[in-house]
């Protein structure tokens, strides 16, 4: 779908109707909170709980620190150089400030590298105005509206900001996002969490070669 912004900004939005009912003094921001949503999903599939498959990978590439930080998502991934690609893509798309005022969400952000092993001519054509409503869609789908820890996650399917689902899996020890591993995990952002992906993951439907030859008007 192409209002995920919109979608960001509702889930903020009842975030902050929360506290008040709460009680909420209004010159606080909402506080973040780290949900189950993701486990939630999985288990409403009749799958096992408590499979932390992501903390027990990749020694190679240690999880983030587990300190508080003041910098939200966007901005922990624009002062990484292994994100410049994906910042631009956020800024392209106009979602910079819909993520970063949003109250948890978790990123499966793609390396430079990953954007780069796109089809020839195809991240160039996303960055293009006209195929502003593509880009939104797929970053969306890189985008869970919770934060989920790399303790949380269990193999199954999960509800993605786009509103496709993503499915998680895991193989000798390795995670994957539909056909993505996962090489870090757990960067943290005081608004939610990234964990790094080798690839770019596309929401069903959506055809990256059709960019290039022109015939992008069904999306």
């Amino acid at each position: 779908m192409s209002n995920a912004a919109d979608r960001l900004r509702l889930l903020r939005q009842s975030e902050q109707d929360t506290c008040k009912a709460a009680g909420a003094r209004a010159r606080y921001p909402p506080m973040k909170k780290t949900t189950t949503l993701l486990t939630t999903a999985l288990l409403a599939g009749g799958l096992v709980a408590g499979n932390a498959a992501f903390g027990d990978m990749h020694s190679d590439h240690p999880s983030g620190s587990s300190m508080t930080t003041s910098k939200n998502v966007v901005e922990v991934a624009a002062g990484a150089d292994d994100f410049s690609t994906l910042v631009t893509a956020v800024q392209a798309a106009g979602l910079v400030q819909p993520l970063s005022d949003a109250p948890a969400v978790t990123i499966f952000a793609p390396t430079n590298e990953a954007f780069a092993a796109l089809p020839d001519g195809v991240l160039e054509a996303l960055l293009e105005p006209e195929n502003r409503a593509i880009l939104v869609d797929i970053l969306a789908y890189h985008v869970v509206p919770a934060e989920v820890p790399s303790s949380a996650v269990s193999p199954g399917k999960v509800e993605s900001l786009e509103g496709a689902d993503l499915t998680i899996a895991v193989d000798n020890g390795t995670v994957m996002v539909d056909n993505a591993k996962v090489i870090q995990t757990d960067i943290e952002g005081s608004n939610g969490v990234i964990h790094v992906i080798d690839a770019v993951i596309l929401p069903p439907g959506i055809d990256p070669g059709a960019l290039v030859s022109g015939n992008s008007s069904s999306y």
